[in-house]
């Protein structure tokens, strides 16, 4: 079966550009560029993987889609425009010619008191999405759920990918009110779900394969195989696990699966979500 990381950055590092690579992500502050993804792959048997922004800036953007262009192990890229400015069109325009850009994404989880997601103009620049054939991956923490429900439910002929699912507070096994608020989300037909960032939410030290299952088993319960897909936040995760475990952990995990159902998760999920050919 095709196996996709549906989620991993690259970087030239800078330490203005990624101020929020900290003092206790120190290991991060170097280049991470397409040999260096190539090698985690080939340690977690993937074959193919989607990169997604790090920087708010179109110049990262076209940076991802030159790099994309030259690397056939590169399926899509989520990029970042400016979707509540009057220069978006423009900037769609520019870019529409670009068969890898699959998928924007802007830092909500970032945004002071989160107020983006209910702005007039950045839901204007969300609907013109579909007119261009892009999807839209939703970053956010478990406390903006409530927020993310009613914003998708502004938009129901547009695909979100929800990152990291939605970072719930694994590190002290707390299960509620994310997991009550992700079956909410989960109803939404028109939303995937990302099985990646789960070990940077834990101790990142000290976590083991348990403290992540309860998890996995609600997105799976909430999602299903068919709107869940593999990915990895490499290299940011990092700083909690190998990539090798990493994907070890989630196949032994979804062994459990018939193939079918594995096959979805592994690749067949992400390839339908991006449109990827």
């Amino acid at each position: 079966m095709l196996k996709i990381d549906s989620h991993h950055h690259f970087w030239k590092y800078d330490a203005v550009e990624y101020g929020w690579i900290g003092e206790s992500m120190r290991t991060l502050r170097r280049d991470f560029l397409p040999a260096h993804l190539h090698r985690a792959l080939d340690e977690g048997g993937i074959e193919q993987a989607i990169s997604v922004q790090a920087r708010q800036t179109l110049q990262e953007t076209d940076w991802l889609l030159e790099l994309a262009a030259k690397d056939s192990r590169i399926a899509a890229v989520v990029g970042w425009v400016p979707l509540a400015s009057a220069q978006l069109d423009p900037a769609l325009q520019a870019l529409a010619s670009q068969p890898k850009l699959k998928a924007v994404r802007h830092v909500l989880q970032d945004e002071p008191a989160n107020q983006l997601m209910d702005h007039a103009d950045f839901n204007r620049g969300i609907a013109r999405l579909h007119h261009y054939g892009l999807r839209y991956d939703l970053l956010i923490f478990e406390r903006h759920l409530s927020q993310a429900i009613a914003f998708v439910d502004r938009h129901p002929n547009q695909i979100f990918i929800l990152d990291h699912v939605a970072k719930p507070n694994i590190a002290k096994h707390v299960m509620e009110p994310w997991r009550t608020k992700i079956g909410e989300l989960a109803k939404r037909q028109n939303v995937y779900c990302k099985i990646s960032g789960m070990v940077t939410e834990s101790e990142w030290a000290n976590w083991k394969t348990t403290d992540l299952t309860p998890y996995l088993d609600t997105v799976l319960q909430a999602f299903g195989p068919a709107r869940l897909m593999y990915g990895s936040d490499w290299p940011v995760m990092l700083v909690a696990s190998s990539y090798g475990r990493w994907s070890k952990l989630i196949g032994a995990y979804l062994s459990r699966l018939s193939e079918a159902e594995q096959t979805r998760i592994w690749g067949a999920t992400a390839k339908e979500a991006y449109q990827i050919p």
